[in-house]
């Protein structure tokens, strides 16, 4: 992190900015978990099936994985303050416009904004602190408590979204962020400073809007392909439309003096299996738990309420185990660790995929376990990995590009796995054998990423860089289902 222009320098002003950043960040990942735990009562309020509900929640993972990247340039560029508060109103608004949504069209356009918000609000969190706190240790030691309270929201989601939608509705779940945002932009534009970095480098316009475009138009072909058909003209081009323009978007990348993604990066096979794997991770994670409350609710009969409670054992296991991935990988490396929690994380996927309508809670509760710790022991070592193959001077931007593999990976699974309930669905299959089946593909696909790490993620020779020092194999990167990424000892 650059120098900053100026920064929050007294105790107490710093214990306000820790404050807001934690609950700005708490917010947004409240708002990732409580979603989950309202898609049943959203299924029959706004009349829509399981199309409808893949664009619920992929409208809003879409725009935070194209324009994170962006957003922490904005927040460089322009100042930290002023783009974390833009991004607090505007998420702050738009959970205003969903709980008023009268269909699923102004729904998914509301959620698109939040998504704007939470792309410039994340960033600019972590960039806050970071520059509040140029001592490394007291910078480490904070960005550990951002960490650890903001990711409360993880598991407070399905508890929180269970009890709202089950008293109120599922409007309930967005009205809750209105209070919290309201406080923040008043806290916040009394005392927090600003700081930026005027030599941030320039904001790649045309890889940002043919990332969009690329990804929302394959996002598109595969979420609608099941209700169209697979052979429908306006699926088949829209996927030859996304081939045009993710060809676009390298040919552009390859000629820009700043690109969003540096294409040498590529040729780094720590930085590029790294990132490969992350897109699993997304795939997998955000893939399987989309269905999470469905099956409790459509399957085996549950409440909202029940379902949301019963939905915790993955949240919770994943806040338990994160803090140590990173002391396991400094000890054993990452290619065995993030292994293993593939592994671990695959195992719980296939075993979700054999439960029926009869099955005991006591006999599920545990496999939602294993695949949170799993996918928890993998996600900050692959971070650490993609930072360990760079030069060190590009450390921020190869975590932030590892977070917008993941989410990307998280747009592709909830539109393929859903994909894979319609099809079974009208081959004549039960919703719960599609269930069973998206849980399969999630843990064969998960599966084959741990012969693929335990393979291939081996440590590669990142540039040489004579002014600073290399980020320690040790490094414990702090990142956020959003995408604000750093990494501490």
């Amino acid at each position: 992190m650059a120098a900053p222009h100026a920064t929050v320098g007294s105790r107490p002003d710093r214990a306000v900015l820790l404050t807001v950043t934690c609950l700005g960040q708490f917010m947004v990942l409240l708002d990732n978990t409580i979603v989950g735990a309202a898609l049943p009562d959203m299924r029959e309020g706004l009349h829509t099936q399981l199309t409808g509900l893949q664009w619920i929640v992929d409208a809003y993972v879409l725009l935070v994985a194209m324009l994170l990247l962006s957003g922490g340039v904005f927040a460089d560029r322009f100042g930290r303050k002023r783009v974390y508060l833009s991004g607090v109103a505007v998420f702050t608004v738009a959970s205003l416009l969903c709980s008023l949504a009268p269909s699923l069209g102004w729904l998914v356009a509301g959620r698109m904004l939040q998504g704007i918000g939470a792309a410039a609000l994340s960033p600019a969190s972590l960039a806050l602190l970071a520059a509040a706190h140029p001592v490394p240790q007291e910078r480490v030691r904070a960005i550990g408590l951002w960490a650890g309270i903001s990711g409360i929201g993880l598991a407070a989601g399905p508890v929180a979204g269970g009890v709202l939608t089950d008293a109120f509705g599922w409007p309930a779940i967005f009205l809750v962020n209105l209070p919290i945002g309201a406080v923040l932009l008043l806290v916040g534009l009394r005392h927090l400073g600003e700081s930026r970095n005027p030599g941030a480098p320039a904001i790649d316009v045309p890889g940002t809007v043919l990332s969009v475009l690329a990804v929302g138009v394959l996002t598109y072909g595969l979420i609608e392909g099941g209700a169209r058909g697979w052979t429908s003209p306006v699926i088949l081009g829209s996927f030859a439309t996304a081939v045009i323009l993710l060809a676009a978007f390298v040919a552009v990348e390859a000629r820009r003096d700043a690109p969003m993604l540096p294409l040498r990066l590529l040729r780094q096979r720590l930085f590029t299996v790294s990132n490969t794997a992350m897109v699993v991770v997304g795939f997998a994670l955000m893939g399987s738990s989309f269905f999470f409350s469905q099956f409790f609710v459509y399957v085996q009969g549950s409440s909202v309420l029940r379902a949301g409670l019963q939905t915790l054992p993955m949240s919770v296991a994943m806040v338990i185990v994160s803090p140590y991935a990173g002391r396991l990988a400094a000890r054993y490396g990452f290619r065995i660790v993030v292994t293993a929690g593939l592994a671990l994380a695959a195992l719980g996927l296939l075993a979700l995929g054999t439960v029926h309508a009869d099955t005991g809670y006591g006999n599920v509760w545990w496999r939602l376990g294993l695949a949170g710790a799993g996918f928890a022991l993998a996600m900050s070592p692959l971070t650490g990995a993609a930072i360990q193959a760079v030069s060190p001077h590009e450390g921020g931007l190869a975590s932030g590009i590892s977070s917008t593999t993941r989410q990307i990976g998280a747009v592709l699974g909830v539109a393929v796995l859903g994909a894979v309930v319609r099809t079974r669905q009208s081959d004549g299959t039960s919703f719960e054998t599609g269930l069973n089946s998206a849980f399969l593909v999630a843990g064969t696909i998960t599966a084959a990423a741990a012969v693929f790490t335990g393979l291939w993620l081996t440590r590669s020779r990142p540039a040489k860089d004579a002014t600073s020092p290399a980020p320690a194999p040790g490094a414990t990167p702090v990142t956020s289902p959003n995408g604000a990424s750093t990494h501490s000892r």
